[in-house]
């Protein structure tokens, strides 16, 4: 009989090959519990409950049916044959929204954690179908002179985890990221979409903005940003969406 963890761990090989458990937690779980997977593997939990439950169906991309269906039921129910989809009949897949994107805004870390997030639902990416996806909204006019699509207050942003495709995708100019700053011990970040410009000795993030005020992010090559801040491209941003008001 296959127990719930293999199941699942199964599924994380096949989306996300070389995800350790302790990752694939931190996914699910928005970075709340590393040890989601240890405790179903050790028996301690047939799987998790509210928003520890739909972030982990979210990650693996299947309904929360089968997380909580029995895992021979799971295995013995029919399939049907494969066949090319339509992209407009692609199934619809969920993907949650972290928060704000704002230039040169620090938070405390704990004001990015929410209770209930908001998902949104968009067809799977053809070019990255097993990234994990997500989404913010932006704030801010750190964009807006984005060639050849700015990117506008209100506009929100669908990006791939960078992390999942790095192999697929190697830093150069051009790039539109969400970058990821932490200061004072990782107690406050900020996160922000910037556009790439790639140097022998450097990397910066710029942002194309009207506002001039605003600085590009500066990282030297193999070392972290001055002043006790770390920054990461934490997704490679894919589409931009705003919805026309009625």
């Amino acid at each position: 009989m296959t127990t719930a963890y293999e199941r699942i761990r199964a599924r994380i090989d096949e989306l996300h090959p070389g995800t350790s458990d302790r990752a694939a937690s931190l996914a699910a779980t928005g970075g709340k519990n590393p040890d989601l997977l240890r405790a179903i593997k050790q028996g301690r939990s047939a799987f998790p409950r509210g928003a520890n439950l739909q972030g982990l169906a979210d990650y693996l991309q299947q309904p929360v049916e089968w997380l909580t269906s029995d895992a021979d039921e799971v295995a013995q129910q029919p399939t049907e044959p494969s066949e090319i989809v339509p992209a407009h009949h692609r199934p619809l897949l969920p993907i949650k929204v972290n928060g704000k994107v704002a230039a040169g805004v620090f938070r405390e870390a704990n004001e990015f954690d929410q209770s209930a997030p908001e998902r949104v639902w968009e067809p799977p990416d053809e070019k990255f179908p097993n990234a994990r996806r997500m989404a913010w909204d932006v704030d801010g006019i750190s964009m807006n002179e984005l060639h050849p699509r700015p990117i506008l207050p209100g506009d929100r942003i669908i990006g791939v985890a960078y992390e999942d495709v790095a192999h697929q995708v190697r830093i150069k100019d051009g790039l539109v990221v969400v970058v990821e700053r932490t200061r004072d011990g990782g107690h406050t970040r900020e996160w922000s979409v910037k556009q790439i410009e790639l140097y022998e000795d450097r990397i910066e993030f710029h942002p194309r903005s009207s506002d001039k005020s605003l600085m590009p992010i500066v990282v030297k090559r193999d070392t972290q940003a001055d002043d006790g801040v770390s920054v990461e491209i934490i997704a490679l941003v894919r589409s931009v969406r705003n919805d026309l008001p009625l």
